[in-house]
């Protein structure tokens, strides 16, 4: 007997793959992540190195190499993320929008009575990044499991600093110049810890969630990884 596996792909990969998911047959229906992985690269060699750093996901939640993997899970392929789509909504505070986004509708998500501080930070699209012009940034989100590692952004601030609350909106497609990508606000009782947690929350948007851009240029464009170091989205968080 053999089982039917179907790989999602994103940001770069359909297009170096030549195909939006990976459809494979086995005589088992589990095995692990890093044997998926392997797997892949059997049917994709010249792709290596790629396969190599991205991450499996499962059932919207990333899976470290010793994950046991079934044919029936709904399974990804992540390329590194860059820090920032159809829209999806989780009680409104985390948001994958392919509309503009308006910073003060996701500040007044997080004002409440007890705070009294909040802070938005607002990502756009520069012109020009080390000599090079950009024409237009695309976005594109793995949308279930952004919304799932967003929430998990927010529980984490929360355990962090006490009281906190955080909204973010992300947006996919096509943002130009000047245009905003991405939205965080921040509330806290004091204005310290929402310095502390709007940083916190930027980063780790850039390490977790399943968002990637591609830089147009006027001569060429480029899919953009989170450019943080070594993509390890499993890794715990670090102690601020």
């Amino acid at each position: 007997m053999t089982f039917d596996w179907s790989i999602k792909l994103f940001a770069g990969l359909p297009e170096r793959l030549g195909t939006a998911s990976i459809h494979m047959q086995t005589e088992g229906e589990e095995m692990n992540a890093l044997d998926l992985k392997t797997a892949i690269i059997s049917l994709y060699p010249e792709h290596k190195a790629i396969i190599q750093t991205a991450f499996i996901a499962r059932n919207h939640a990333y899976a470290a190499d010793t994950t046991i993997l079934r044919f029936s899970d709904e399974l990804a392929l992540l390329p590194p993320v860059s820090g920032g789509e159809g829209a999806t909504e989780d009680m409104e505070r985390y948001v994958i929008t392919s509309d503009s986004i308006s910073s003060d509708d996701v500040l007044a998500k997080v004002i409440v009575p007890e705070h009294g501080a909040a802070i938005t930070f607002v990502g756009t699209t520069r012109e020009w990044t080390h000599g090079q012009r950009t024409v237009r940034l695309e976005y594109e989100a793995y949308a279930p499991m952004a919304i799932a590692t967003m929430r998990q952004i927010g529980d984490e601030i929360a355990e962090r600093w006490p009281g906190a609350l955080c909204a973010i909106s992300h947006r996919i497609g096509v943002v130009g110049i000047a245009e905003t990508s991405v939205v965080i606000a921040v509330s806290s009782p004091h204005r310290d810890s929402c310095y502390e947690a709007s940083r916190y929350a930027i980063e780790r948007l850039k390490q977790i969630v399943p968002i990637w851009k591609k830089e147009i240029w006027e001569d060429g464009s480029e899919w953009k990884g989170h450019q943080l170091g070594p993509w390890n989205p499993t890794a715990q968080p670090t102690n601020n």
